[in-house]
């Protein structure tokens, strides 16, 4: 098993990296990727390589782990020579690696799809308990007449706690701007060579829960399962590759994990409560670049579609989503969540179940905010935003115990979500409203204006229906 941390930087941070890596050994590694002709390998996370060393073949097999961070490692040593040597799938029979090669490749041939060409500084240190190789690679990825170049750094725990691996990548990451990137060379290689500009965004995944968990060690969980959703779409996105649908989906990851620590936050108070406000900041900060997708792909589309004239914009504030997620900070707080959720060791004072302690928080929850609905027709677009994110939070904590809790919780999520898909429809239209009352220049802001009045006015409606559908539904 293997367990790294991996970053990228700005080229103006070479120049540091290389010096504070001075001691360090330099091997050019030359590699050649394999895969079937329909992407068998690529399509179940797994990567097969040949790479040169040196003067030494090396053959690895690697599959996905357990974790987000954790990675099924086999590596065979194929000897000296100039000639590359054929594959050899034998040498990796009786590995968990190896069963998961077989059961994605089938009776597919294998062949060569893409190489990397890259020079490695690497330096094994003590750092605090654990022993940790730092790798700093410098080339390019190849597939035919295309390339790209890499430069990243790796920090791989060979030995010890897992915790001083992260303060480590802490110290870096804060000296040298560096931002967490856990897409391999292997995901990156097989986009260069399918020629694919932009991979989908990734969704939610449930965590993996029993429900004998005290509630620590499902909180870690949960935000394990958070983290594996928030950090492919960063990573999309601070490299200037992401669409609307990262942002989205960055955003409900987010409030996910914002989710789970409102439920479960008061035991891990320490952490919790410094994590808080930095999501909280973060949110806010790409909410307008939110706003602004909706705008643009939803909102004037179905104003053109209504025969409005062109709207013309004043200048406004932008938000370089790339550039926010780039921020040492954020990275800081990606590696403090990653720390938390990967820590195996329960603490041995919560004698409760996380089972128990959900069920009733949750249904606690569930009834307040059905008596809080009961005077929708009175609310104000304040009102109404507030009780949305509270069924948000609602919603996201029973998706998120769904595997530990009672199944009567399951048969409220029906009536939830088309309820909370209109609310947000009709918080959309609020945001649009003012963002053209705001930027917007005749002629087309009056009619615009018009338009978004009444469409707020029948989303209003058909959220009442809904509502009443969800209170109807115990």
């Amino acid at each position: 098993m293997e367990t790294e941390l991996k970053f990228v930087f700005e080229a103006a941070a070479l120049r540091g990296l290389e010096r504070r890596l001075a001691r360090g050994r330099q091997t050019r590694m030359r590699a050649c990727y394999f895969d079937s002709a329909d992407d068998r390998l690529a399509r179940a996370g797994i990567a097969l390589r040949l790479r040169l060393e040196g003067d030494q073949w090396v053959q690895t097999l690697k599959a996905r782990g357990t974790g987000p961070l954790e990675r099924l490692e086999h590596e065979c040593a194929r000897g000296p020579g100039a000639a590359r040597p054929a594959l050899d799938l034998a040498l990796h029979a009786g590995t968990p690696a190896g069963a998961a090669l077989a059961a994605a490749l089938g009776d597919a041939a294998l062949e060569p799809i893409y190489e990397t060409d890259v020079l490695r500084t690497h330096h094994q240190l003590r750092a605090g308990a654990a022993q940790v190789e730092i790798a700093l690679d410098i080339g390019e990825l190849r597939a035919g007449a295309a390339v790209e170049p890499i430069r990243e750094i790796e920090f791989e725990l060979l030995a010890g706690p897992l915790h001083d691996l992260f303060e480590l990548a802490a110290q870096w990451t804060l000296r040298h701007g560096l931002w967490l990137d856990l897409r391999s060379k292997a995901e990156r290689g097989m986009r260069l060579a399918r020629n694919v500009k932009r991979v989908a965004a990734t969704k939610a995944v449930a965590p993996r829960l029993a429900k004998a968990m005290p509630p620590e060690a499902a909180l870690r969980a949960m935000t394990s399962a958070c983290i594996e959703q928030v950090l492919p779409n960063a990573a999309e996105l601070t490299a200037g590759l992401g669409a609307p649908e990262h942002l989205h989906q960055l955003r409900v990851g987010l409030r996910r994990l914002r989710s789970a620590l409102r439920l479960l936050g008061d035991f891990f108070p320490e952490a919790t409560a410094r994590w808080e406000p930095a999501l909280q900041t973060l949110f806010t900060s790409i909410g307008d670049a939110r706003n602004f997708d909706v705008l643009s792909t939803e909102i004037l589309p179905a104003l053109k579609t209504a025969g409005a004239p062109a709207l013309v914009f004043a200048e406004a504030p932008g938000v370089d989503v790339g550039a926010l997620l780039r921020r040492p900070g954020v990275s800081l707080l990606w590696l403090e969540l990653l720390a938390f959720a990967l820590d195996a060791d329960p603490d041995p004072r919560q004698a409760v179940r996380a089972k128990e302690v959900l069920d009733k928080r949750l249904g606690k929850l569930e009834r307040r905010l059905r008596a809080e609905a009961i005077g929708f027709a009175a609310f104000d677009d304040a009102a109404c935003h507030r009780l949305r994110k509270r069924l948000k939070r609602l919603r996201y904590g029973l998706e998120l115990a769904a595997p530990i809790l009672p199944k009567r919780h399951a048969r409220a999520l029906p009536p939830l979500r088309p309820l909370l898909d209109l609310l947000g429809r009709y918080n959309d239209a609020c945001q649009a409203q003012d963002f053209i009352a705001t930027h917007a220049a005749e002629p087309g802001r009056a009619f615009a204006l018009g338009w978004l009045a009444s469409h707020r006015e029948r989303l209003l409606g058909e959220a009442r229906g809904a509502l009443e559908r969800w209170q109807r539904h115990n």
